[in-house]
């Protein structure tokens, strides 16, 4: 159900399905951040799957591969490097155990794409942005305190952002929010919205 809502400056907001009031430039823009978001996640997922070069590709003397060695779909693992040698802090040993296993691999992996999937489309919000959070949150663990600030960084910024995206609706500007929601097996478990 929507409601329309008038504010003192004579514009309308919107009011959809129990979700907080907001003006159609905030809905805008928290679509347009969603999707920067989802891009981001599919980027990753495609850089570590291919070694397009951006992160994933170069060897040990500087030189790019692309498409080489590295890349997942040749047999590189997309943890390995940085949880083997980037790793630090109380978690290192955590992280240098699980560096290239098959379960960390695939897990990353499958979480850049189903995060990136569903942040880009609009769909499935609350289950990215609570697995994005967690992905988030494990990154930051990853090398503590971290290097620019002794509490927060931009990994904090992003798991919070994420829950926010997912806890105001940005799913249903400018992707399939709506529509997901309408399908039989979300109405059944709102959990998947």
């Amino acid at each position: 159900m929507t409601t329309i809502h008038s504010t003192s400056t004579g514009s309308t907001v919107q009011s959809t399905e129990g979700l907080p009031v907001q003006s159609h430039l905030a809905q805008q823009t928290l679509g347009v951040l969603r999707i920067a978001f989802g891009v981001t996640f599919l980027w990753a997922f495609f850089d570590k799957l291919l070694a397009l070069g951006f992160h994933t590709g170069y060897g040990q003397d500087g030189t790019l591969d692309r498409f080489g060695d590295a890349a997942w779909i040749n047999g590189g693992s997309p943890t390995e490097g940085f949880l083997a040698f980037g790793a630090d802090g109380p978690f290192k040993g955590f992280y240098n155990a699980i560096a290239g296993t098959w379960y960390a691999d695939w897990g990353f992996m499958l979480g850049l794409l189903g995060i990136g999937v569903a942040l880009t489309f609009g769909i499935g919000m609350r289950v990215a942005a609570a697995t994005g959070a967690l992905l988030y949150v494990m990154m930051w663990t990853v090398v503590l305190p971290p290097e620019n600030n002794p509490v927060i960084d931009v990994h904090i910024l992003g798991a919070i952002s994420l829950v926010a995206l997912a806890a105001l609706g940005a799913g249903n500007t400018f992707g399939l929010g709506r529509l997901w929601s309408s399908l039989d097996i979300v109405k059944k478990h709102p959990v998947l919205r």
